[in-house]
């Protein structure tokens, strides 16, 4: 496409290889151009735009300096990887990036050698790094061999108490391993730019044992705002001083801070780390989020997530809105129950934009809590709330949830705290892929005693269930829904809690149910005006619960029809189990009924439009259909039957 950038030092490169004899000038030049191809790629293609930006410098000096993939580089979460996809032999696919059939928006092993360890939840990049770091002391072999291990880590990953939990580990094995920390939160004036080039010359020119002193001493010769700026830039936390005293604690040394995107910073402290370090090492680069793109560095977010857009002005292409958002559905109910009650509150772990809390916070923010990437201090914090008299509504992803699963069950299931989960992005989410379906929630909060666990049908559905779990003090409550847009069904004026335990009937029919946990239930509908047009009439339910289920309902259902099926946007072992566990301590299966169960088959699905996910896991309309005719014993229908 001519409307590409002019990338004529990129164009050279296939692999990391390739950059062994560039110079330091020409290695600058190859930054601004994959720059350049990073923002045009993702133009095309939508993702993660901010966080790459902010790393491109240190992608290429790291891919310089190192011998990837023998030297494994461990992105945390991974949505800064598009410059290390371009530089490692992906080029040519770039702009397949998130599509089907394309390259993921994170790291994945079984993409690349060049991708050591997938990841897309954060946190785990210095566990991870510290293992590569043990094989290789311990003799383990792998094709591309095992080198040094750089664990690259953001701010806000730093967060979660897995990163500490690794560092304390590394600290006392001693093994040479390298962590970069990816600071993007402090902006670099001027004199702390400064003071980092001057520490960062001392640390390319003198022995590592050397440094502690110089760099104490070096903030002691500034001028007084000089050294209240060095010490800002230096102390990641609070309270620590020059020299990054927690982390030398936890047994690492520390360099830095030093600007990310200065080369002439970042190449002569890259080269004398891989020379001289020894034992774990942190070095503090300072980075800004969308670097080098106005309106990435503009956006609140930074450009942290965006649909396709125009190059030229940073306008996003992205399709008009037929209904609202399942997620501003929840923040709007949330909103009118908590302005009806003062005892609701809300927490999220780092995503308020992404589950709705964003106006709840500016609305209560008293009552309002982002814990950080923080999963389970975020559950037994919710815990101890509902212990207070509070009703808290712990709101995360339900692939996220997953990290504070312990909490869950130790902190609130076994004490039947009334927490209430409201579980965003449930079933499969399309671009993201495997690493943040919901697949798994209904199954591992079902089997928990006392546990109430629900899923909205439509948005409508949705409104009812917050103010059921407003209204539910007797223990842990669960909902959950899907990304993306309702079904444009009306909705309530004011919701209504429902009765624990209760299904609803759709349609009555014959013959078959088809009884529906979640939005799966607009499909059930489709395939069952087929069906129609063939003459066959199956009954359609909602069962709203997973647990409590509605017994009278099932068996009643049970008791009229030869067959029942079941659909759900989750994993096996989930609600189709609790069904099919019921009818089975009932008896049913005695008298010769037939059940099929329609959950998410037994494997991870790789990342492409919801509909062709839900395609390749057999539960679109056509695939209920063809389920129906299976279990009649309909093959083929040429002519209604009755």
């Amino acid at each position: 496409m001519t409307d590409r950038p002019n990338t004529p030092l990129l164009d050279t490169i296939q692999r990391p290889a390739d950059m062994n004899q560039m110079s330091d000038a020409q290695l600058t030049q190859l930054a601004q151009e994959v720059r350049s191809e990073t923002i045009s790629a993702v133009s095309e293609t939508g993702g993660h735009l901010g966080a790459g930006l902010g790393v491109v410098e240190l992608t290429v000096v790291l891919h310089a300096v190192f011998d990837t993939p023998k030297d494994k580089i461990i992105w945390d979460v991974g949505h800064q990887c598009y410059p290390h996809k371009i530089l490692t032999e992906r080029r040519d696919r770039i702009r397949t990036l998130r599509q089907k059939d394309g390259l993921s928006g994170f790291t994945k092993r079984s993409e690349s050698p060049y991708d050591p360890f997938g990841a897309a939840h954060s946190s785990t990049s210095i566990s991870a790094a510290l293992g590569f770091a043990v094989a290789r002391d311990l003799g383990g072999n792998v094709p591309e061999g095992l080198g040094d291990a750089i664990a690259v880590i953001g701010d806000g990953s730093m967060s979660a108490g897995m990163a500490y939990e690794a560092m304390n580990n590394a600290g006392h094995l001693g093994k040479r391993l390298i962590v970069i920390l990816n600071d993007n939160e402090m902006s670099i004036a001027p004199p702390v730019g400064a003071m980092s080039a001057y520490l960062s010359r001392l640390y390319a020119e003198e022995p590592f044992q050397e440094l502690k002193a110089a760099a104490k001493g070096a903030a002691s010769l500034l001028p007084e705002p000089f050294r209240e700026g060095a010490r800002r830039a230096k102390d990641l936390l609070k309270g620590l001083a020059v020299g990054g005293t927690l982390f030398e604690q936890l047994g690492f040394s520390y360099l830095g801070p030093i600007d990310g995107h200065d080369m002439d910073q970042l190449l002569p402290v890259l080269r004398t780390v891989k020379q001289r370090a020894t034992g774990p090492i942190l070095i503090h680069v300072l980075t800004k989020k969308g670097k080098g793109y106005a309106p990435a560095e503009a956006a609140r977010d930074k450009g942290h997530a965006t649909a396709k857009f125009n190059v030229i002005t940073g306008e996003q292409k992205k399709a008009p809105s037929n209904a609202p958002s399942y997620t501003n559905v929840f923040s709007d109910y949330l909103l009118k129950a908590a302005t009806e009650d003062d005892k609701i509150c809300a927490i999220t772990a780092a995503m308020p934009d992404g589950t709705g809390l964003n106006l709840f916070a500016k609305r209560y923010p008293s009552r309002c809590f982002d814990v950080g990437i923080a999963e389970q201090h975020g559950v037994t914090f919710a815990a101890a709330l509902a212990a207070g008299g509070m009703k808290p509504f712990c709101t995360m992803y339900s692939t996220f949830l997953q990290r504070g699963y312990d909490q869950v069950v130790h902190d609130v299931a076994l004490q039947r705290l009334p927490v209430r989960f409201a579980i965003d992005r449930a079933g499969l989410v399309g671009a993201d892929g495997a690493t943040h379906a919901g697949a798994f929630d209904i199954a591992f909060l079902a089997n928990l005693p006392g546990f109430v666990v629900m899923a909205a049908a439509d948005e409508a559905e949705l409104a009812h269930m917050v103010a059921t779990a407003a209204a539910y003090d007797d223990g842990p409550i669960a909902f959950r829904f899907p990304r993306g847009e309702g079904n444009g069904v009306d909705l309530p004026e004011r919701s209504i809690p429902l009765e624990i335990g209760k299904g609803r009937m759709i349609k009555e029919g014959s013959k078959v149910a088809l009884l529906s946990f979640g939005t799966r239930l607009a499909e059930v509908e489709k395939a069952a005006e087929k069906l129609a047009a063939k003459g066959i009439t199956p009954t359609i339910a909602d069962a709203r619960f997973a647990k409590p289920l509605d017994r009278d309902l099932i068996l009643l259902l049970a008791e009229n029809h030869d067959a029942m099926i079941t659909i759900e946007e989750g994993a096996i072992g989930g609600f189709g189990s609790h069904v099919s566990q019921l009818l089975a301590d009932e008896g049913v299966f005695d008298r010769g009924f037939k059940y099929r169960s329609m959950v998410l088959p037994d494997t991870f699905i790789d990342h492409a439009n919801p509909s062709d996910m839900y395609a390749a896991a057999g539960l679109n309309a056509d695939d209920i259909e063809t389920k129906v005719l299976d279990v009649l014993g309909i093959a083929q229908i040429g002519t209604a039957t009755a």
